[in-house]
C-alpha cells in the first residue's frame, strides 16, 4: 500500500464561497515530496491536534444542588495545531537547494489575496481521514518558521515549521446544519407580564401541558405565582 500524504489545499481564486482543486499543484502543499523533483522533502507529521471549546455558563435555578447548565455555542473556533519537518540537504546533488522552497509556500497563506481582501481558506486532507471535505478547513491563524541546518553560504536547507490553523465554516453552511428553534436545546427564558407556564411551554414547546418540565427545573412549587423579570430556564426536551 502506498504512503498516503497530508495535503494542503488552498482555495482556487475568484469570488464566492471556497472552492478547491486537488487536481491542481499550484494551490498544494504535499507531505514526502521528493527532491528530486526540485521540491523539498517534507515529511508527514508525527502528532497534530485539534483543540475546540464550548461555553456551558451555569444559570442560577432555585432548590438545586447543581446549576442548570445552558449551552451558548462555541466561544472559539476549533484549532489545528501542526508541525512539519522540511529537508533539502539529505539529497545527493552537490547542490543542495532552499528549504525556502516550502516555507514561502507556507507564507504565503498568511498574505492577503487581492481578489478576496483576505488570507486563503485553507483544507488539510489525508488519506481516508474525514470525508471529502478534509479533515480540517480553516485559516492559518499562526505560523513559525525554525531553520536549523544551513550551508557555507547560508542557504537554509532544514527547518521545522509550527502552524496553528484556525476553523472556518461559512456562515449558510453552518446555519444550513443547525435548527436554531428547536425545542431540544436548552434557553433562558424572562417572564413578561401575564404570562403563565403554560403560555410559555406552548410558545417554545407547542404544547401547553409541557409547563411541568420548566417547573420542576426552576423549582417552582406554585405555577399560578409568576413575577415579571424572573428568569427562567427552559430545559430541553429530547424526542422520544
Amino acid at each position: 500500500m502506498a504512503l498516503e500524504k497530508l495535503e494542503i489545499l488552498t482555495e482556487e481564486p475568484g469570488a464566492g464561497l471556497p472552492q478547491f482543486n486537488p487536481n491542481n499543484s499550484a494551490n498544494k502543499i504535499v507531505c514526502n515530496m521528493d527532491s528530486k523533483n526540485n521540491d523539498v522533502k517534507m515529511f508527514n507529521p508525527n502528532i497534530f491536534t485539534i483543540t475546540r471549546t464550548v461555553a456551558w455558563p451555569p444559570q442560577a435555578v432555585t432548590k438545586r444542588d447543581s446549576p442548570e447548565l445552558q449551552h451558548t455555542g462555541a466561544i472559539e473556533p476549533s484549532t489545528l495545531n501542526i508541525e512539519l519537518f522540511l529537508d533539502t540537504y539529505d539529497s545527493p546533488d552537490k547542490v543542495k537547494k532552499s528549504v525556502r522552497l516550502i516555507t514561502d509556500k507556507l507564507i504565503k497563506l498568511t498574505k492577503v489575496i487581492s481578489e478576496k481582501h483576505r488570507p486563503p481558506v485553507c483544507r488539510l486532507t489525508w488519506g481516508n481521514m474525514g470525508n471529502e471535505h478534509g479533515f480540517f478547513q480553516g485559516v492559518l491563524e499562526n505560523l513559525v518558521l525554525k531553520f536549523n541546518l544551513f550551508m557555507e553560504d547560508g542557504t537554509p536547507v532544514r527547518a521545522t515549521a509550527t502552524c496553528t490553523f484556525k476553523a472556518w465554516t461559512p456562515n449558510e453552511t453552518d446555519l444550513k446544519e443547525q435548527n436554531l428553534m428547536s425545542p431540544d436545546v436548552a434557553k433562558v427564558w424572562v417572564i413578561k407580564r401575564g404570562q403563565t407556564l403554560a403560555s410559555i411551554a406552548m410558545k417554545e414547546y407547542g404544547d401547553p401541558r409541557k409547563w411541568r418540565p420548566i417547573a420542576q427545573a426552576n423549582g417552582i412549587d406554585d405555577p399560578t405565582k409568576l413575577y415579571p423579570g424572573t428568569v427562567l430556564v427552559l430545559p430541553a426536551l429530547r424526542s422520544a
